[in-house]
């Protein structure tokens, strides 16, 4: 555990002050303060309560819904650090918004992950610690130092207990096959991958299934869900094939109405996730949500005392 003499100071933004003090609890130090306000036209205000001088702060704020709210007020938090004259700035975003926009598949349309890490970068972040990027290739947008953590480590024991034996992982798209692969190996299962064609932004349809599901629990794993269709779709096929209980394991659980009514009114038996975003409905005690303070805290505290983190980066 830190030292309450060190210089480093832990704050959080207003999206997930639970995470936050969950991960201030591991450490055994005070979530420091930080009077962040709102002003009557929208903008955002931060002051820190105590003095950050030459000290290791850290910044915990996922860029969830609100997203462009709670990322101005992450870049003003950061812009604040810096101007105080803090010795490192770490912005710890347990979920990165924006990440789906990584890539140019159509004609004149944004880079935005891009777009996000050149803000945080100016804004005067000097580390970032981010949690399964929706493509691995983020990484290399930033021109400083990024520790990229997975939810692995947090639902492959729950997963292991619940499932047991005669599982099948399944990817709900051909894009989230080396995920797929990664828990299929650490839970001794078999694989399986659905492909989907998507016909709205959100409305997919699943198309043709590749391996035997035929007697078998499933469980689909995904980085993100909002609207449940790649979920769910991939569900339906799976029960077409028999499949005897589906589970799905997602790092962010981004629900919005229309994805939590559906996931009532679907043939999956339950949603694992994570503490990564706040989580406010459990859906009739149909979403599992597991804490991933133990993994950033510890990640903090190798930062702050300059150990190894690379054993935290696996599954």
């Amino acid at each position: 555990m830190l030292e309450l003499g060190e210089k480093i100071h832990v704050y959080s933004g207003t999206a997930n002050t639970e995470l936050a003090q969950e991960i201030a609890d591991y450490l055994g130090l005070p979530l420091a303060e930080a009077n962040i306000q709102r002003f009557p036209d929208g903008e955002t205000y931060c002051q820190y309560e105590e003095n950050i001088r030459r000290s290791d702060v850290f910044i915990i704020q996922p860029t969830c819904a609100p997203t462009n709210d709670n990322l101005m007020e992450l870049l003003i938090m950061i812009d604040t650090a810096r101007r105080a004259s803090a010795a490192r700035i770490t912005a710890v975003i347990p979920f990165y918004g924006y990440a789906r926009q990584d890539r140019k598949d159509k004609p004149r349309v944004p880079l935005t992950a891009k777009l996000v890490a050149n803000l945080l970068t100016q804004a005067g972040a000097n580390r970032i610690v981010a949690v399964d990027l929706h493509a691995h290739q983020i990484q290399g947008f930033f021109d400083i130092p990024l520790d990229h953590l997975y939810c692995g480590p947090v639902l492959i024991p729950y997963l292991k207990e619940k499932l047991g034996s005669e599982t099948v992982v399944v990817a709900p798209d051909t894009g989230g096959v080396k995920m797929a692969q990664g828990y299929a190996e650490r839970l001794n299962a078999s694989l399986a991958i659905v492909a989907k064609h998507r016909i709205s932004a959100t409305e997919v349809e699943a198309s043709h299934l590749v391996g035997d599901v035929a007697g078998k629990k499933c469980v689909l794993v995904d980085d993100m869900t909002s609207t449940c269709g790649t979920l769910i779709s991939a569900a339906n096929l799976l029960k077409k094939n028999g499949a005897t209980e589906i589970y799905a394991a997602v790092s962010h659980c981004l629900l919005n109405e229309k994805g939590r009514q559906r996931l009532k009114d679907s043939c999956i038996n339950e949603l694992v996730t994570t503490n990564n975003v706040p989580v406010t409905d459990d859906c009739d005690g149909m979403v599992k949500v597991l804490s991933m303070a133990p993994v950033l805290g510890e990640t903090i505290r190798r930062i702050h005392d300059g150990e190894s983190v690379s054993d935290l980066f696996k599954y």
